[in-house]
């Protein structure tokens, strides 16, 4: 009879530290995956910030736009590059790799339009009689400068897209 008992008291601490082990597994992968949402939080508060920085940033080269301050223009996509390099910066979480990647092509394109704006009205304000700005390639510019830009944001909207399926 004592045997019995004693084998009936080992199948119950055995069951016990079968259950034991099994909730530690389950409360590890929680843990792991709450670290894992809490960085992509991160991540995604780094971002947005970022992306408010930029907006401020390209309101003042707008304003230098409407002056036509060439300048100024340059000046303040040259602040406005620093918050796009910021981006490339972040601590990224390996799951949301191809996100960061998207609004890093996205920032890249949008660094080239920027460029290839101020490049055009830089040759439109120093043109002279002797060397005239050549106005048959305006249009074109504007399309290739437009389409830049337009890829630029797409590219930013497929990252936003992503990190909310990722959600």
């Amino acid at each position: 009879m004592k045997r019995s008992m004693l084998i009936k008291v080992v199948g119950v601490v055995c069951a016990t530290a079968v259950m034991v082990a099994a909730l530690a597994g389950c409360a590890s992968q929680e843990s792991a995956a709450t670290k894992q949402q809490a960085e992509n939080r991160q991540y995604m508060t780094q971002v947005n910030q970022v992306m408010e920085d930029l907006q401020s940033r390209l309101s003042s080269f707008t304003d230098a736009v409407s002056r036509g301050d060439v300048v100024g223009m340059r000046m303040q996509a040259d602040n406005a590059f620093k918050s796009l390099d910021e981006l490339g910066k972040l601590t990224v979480p390996d799951d949301l790799k191809d996100v960061q990647q998207e609004y890093v092509d996205g920032t890249n394109k949008l660094k080239d339009a920027l460029n290839s704006y101020i490049e055009l009205y830089t040759e439109i304000d120093s043109a002279t009689e002797a060397q005239p700005f050549d106005w048959s390639t305006y249009d074109q510019r504007i399309a290739d400068i437009k389409s830049a830009y337009d890829e630029g944001i797409g590219k930013l909207q497929s990252g936003d897209n992503k990190a909310t399926e990722k959600n």
